[in-house]
């Protein structure tokens, strides 16, 4: 585990988040200059493990929420997410001690590094995803029995909206309209937990796992290809040890619609020297892979698309007609495949017919 972030291991943890983001959650590139920016200021971000929080800490999430397509324009600042924290400490009567993130992926992995090191706060080791998802429900928090609400949604023009919810679900449906009039694209804090429910709900270790996923990829030392050394990194980790390359080949058709909060599609990849094709369906993050009609993964499991040359994950909202691209699949952290958590995460919940099996039966093949 890593004791902070700081500059000199930003780039990586930009670069792992950005794989296990499985192409949603918001371009990481402009989210590390963010944290750039924040950490020279304010020097590194504390990192501690869901251990080291004491019963009565105060954990609350620093997240965006919107389309990633619009993110890329649309920038986030630090303030607009002290607004929407602040909101949520000023309703509860209580001040955060450590700052979460609801997802590893792309820009949500970012924006709370950045607000820690404004706020002088650690960060846990640690998210509701272990990837990512496009709703508020689809948390390991939600899952194990902790409220979505109160939550807050703030934009750069100085508004704030609180919701009390019933459930999370709820939540999603009312926050995402509103959402949706701010621009597409908000900060937010959701999910306030003590350190007693962090412990029980977060999905460990995943912070630590991207810094190292990142430095896999970028290691120049290593003769191996990146694409060699990410598939190796995963196979090392506790959760994404079910890893392989499916496809490699050459975006040839790409669907991409971005309305009401979503980026949704489908992408075309066709063999370079064959006749094969690879299918993508996505909803901000990538859903599942077929290859030739055969599924090869499916959600909760991750599927990302990566630069065939240098392994980099391509999110969402850069995919282009004609850029050579690998698709890398690895398996999720257990807690989201539980009976349980496919109630909430499994294809079922984003209108696939599809049923969830377990990635290391569909690419048992290539391991």
């Amino acid at each position: 585990m890593v004791s902070a972030i700081t500059i000199d291991n930003i780039e990586h943890f930009a670069i792992g988040s950005s794989f296990l983001g499985t192409g949603g959650g918001g371009d990481p590139y402009l989210g590390s200059l963010l944290c750039r920016e924040a950490i020279a200021k304010y020097g590194p971000v504390p990192v501690i493990s869901v251990d080291e929080l004491k019963d009565e800490d105060n954990v609350f999430i620093a997240a965006a929420m919107g389309a990633p397509t619009v993110m890329i324009e649309k920038l986030f600042s630090i303030e607009d997410q002290h607004r929407a924290v602040a909101t949520l400490e000023r309703f509860l009567g209580r001040e955060a001690s450590a700052i979460i993130s609801a997802e590893i992926g792309g820009c949500n992995s970012m924006m709370p590094v950045a607000y820690s090191a404004m706020r002088g706060l650690p960060i846990v080791d640690g998210d509701g995803m272990g990837r990512a998802f496009p709703a508020l429900q689809m948390t390991s928090f939600n899952i194990e029995g902790v409220a979505c609400a109160p939550l807050t949604i703030a934009d750069e023009h100085g508004n704030s909206v609180l919701y009390q919810t019933t459930t999370g679900l709820k939540a999603e449906e009312l926050a995402r309209p509103v959402a949706a009039a701010m621009g597409a694209s908000v900060c937010m804090s959701c999910y306030p937990m003590t350190g007693v429910e962090a412990r029980r709900a977060t999905i460990p270790k995943t912070l630590s796992g991207a810094i190292a996923i990142g430095e896999a990829i970028s290691n120049s030392s290593d003769p191996r290809p990146p694409l060699t050394r990410l598939v190796s990194a995963l196979r090392g980790h506790e959760y994404y040890k079910d890893a392989a390359v499916v496809f490699e080949g050459k975006i040839t058709a790409l669907e991409r619609d971005t309305s009401n909060g979503w980026v949704l599609g489908s992408c075309l990849i066709s063999g370079m020297s064959g006749p094969e094709t690879a299918e993508l369906k996505f909803q901000n993050e990538n859903l599942l892979v077929t290859v030739d009609g055969r599924l090869r993964c499916v959600v909760p499991d991750l599927v990302t698309i990566v630069d065939v040359e240098t392994a980099h994950a391509i999110p969402t909202e850069r995919l282009a007609y004609g850029q050579r691209v690998a698709v890398v699949v690895c398996s999720a952290p257990p807690l989201l495949t539980t009976a349980r958590a496919l109630d909430v995460v499994g294809p079922k919940c984003f209108g696939l017919e599809e049923q969830y099996i377990p990635v290391t039966e569909l690419i048992k093949d290539l391991i």
